[in-house]
């Protein structure tokens, strides 16, 4: 296979090549899939249902699972109907959307991450300033260049990727398209150009994180001055499970993207794969809504707005 132009379809990455234990991929993940859906589904449901949720911190949540139903739904089902199919092909066509689709969610993700970290700071610490800094208006800003953001840095890392020319087969060591394992089948010194590119935006990645983690330093400080016990414990179950879904999902691509090829592990790739590509969209409703007071007490009377609005 001299060059990417004759390439029209990749292998990717198979579980397993026993059939029973191929089966039990398909069940396990269309277990995560369904979880998925229906948490992140309930999300959206109750809050563009229920007025008293239409606030900035919902409305980023709404947005989060919005782009975790896309995230998950980008890799597990294609994967899923390869164990069942027993198949490992995809499309020259469908690996470039995937990747891009991939790439565009995960990148909107981290953003709005950093910006829901930016909307409890300034609930808890600057209270008296929420409605200036974080009106309506503004926080559509802020999601639209969010997504805005995403789609141009998916498109470029994108279109970069798949300009270069690719002569080392079409196995990819992945269950899904992913720029890394893209890289492996170049032939050509133009992959650094990628590699560069992939370095830049893990910096500013970890320039998120960084963001993130000052800012709830910064709460931390400010909830252990609360008197009330009561309002403690609210304050740090509402930022720790925030803080630690984005330490899972930062730290684990930095390892997928940053980790030099020589270094690779099929094994490890498929582990860090499924911790940033798998479990957040599935764990995301736990750890956000469903541990939420108010939430749950919405979700509880969706039934009967449901009903209401049938009458």
């Amino acid at each position: 296979m001299s060059n990417s132009s004759s390439i029209t379809q990749f292998l990717l990455l198979a579980f397993t090549d026993t059939r029973e234990l191929q089966l039990l991929h398909f069940w396990l993940f269309l277990g995560i899939y369904l979880a998925a859906l229906l948490g992140n589904g309930l999300i959206i449901t109750t809050i563009a249902c229920d007025h008293h949720l239409h606030t900035p911190m919902y409305f980023f949540l709404l947005n989060l699972s919005i782009l975790d139903v896309g995230f998950i739904s980008t890799t597990v089902p294609k994967s899923m109907a390869n164990s069942l199919w027993d198949n490992r092909a995809i499309s020259y066509r469908g690996c470039v959307v995937q990747l891009f689709v991939l790439f565009f969610f995960i990148s909107t993700e981290i953003t709005l991450l950093t910006v829901m970290s930016y909307d409890r700071y300034v609930a808890i610490c600057k209270p008296l300033h929420y409605g200036t800094l974080l009106g309506s208006r503004a926080c559509v800003h802020v999601a639209a260049a969010a997504w805005g953001a995403g789609f141009l840095n998916a498109l470029l890392h994108t279109a970069n990727t798949f300009s270069l020319p690719l002569c080392q087969g079409n196995a990819v060591d992945q269950f899904f398209c992913e720029i890394p394992q893209i890289l492996k089948l170049s032939c050509s010194q133009s992959y650094l150009r990628e590699v560069g590119l992939l370095v830049v935006g893990v910096c500013l990645s970890f320039g998120c994180f960084v963001f993130i983690v000052v800012s709830y330093v910064q709460i931390f400080r400010a909830v252990l001055r609360i008197p009330s016990e009561q309002g403690r414990h609210k304050a740090f179950s509402m930022c720790l499970p925030h803080l630690a879904v984005v330490s899972l999902i930062v730290s684990t691509g930095l390892i997928a993207y940053l980790k030099p090829p020589s270094t690779s592990c099929p094994s490890l790739d498929l582990v860090v794969s499924l911790l940033y590509a798998v479990v957040p969209p599935a764990v995301n409703p736990l750890i956000y809504s469903l541990r939420n007071q108010e939430f749950k007490d919405a979700v509880g009377k969706l039934p009967q707005r449901t009903l209401f609005h049938r009458q």
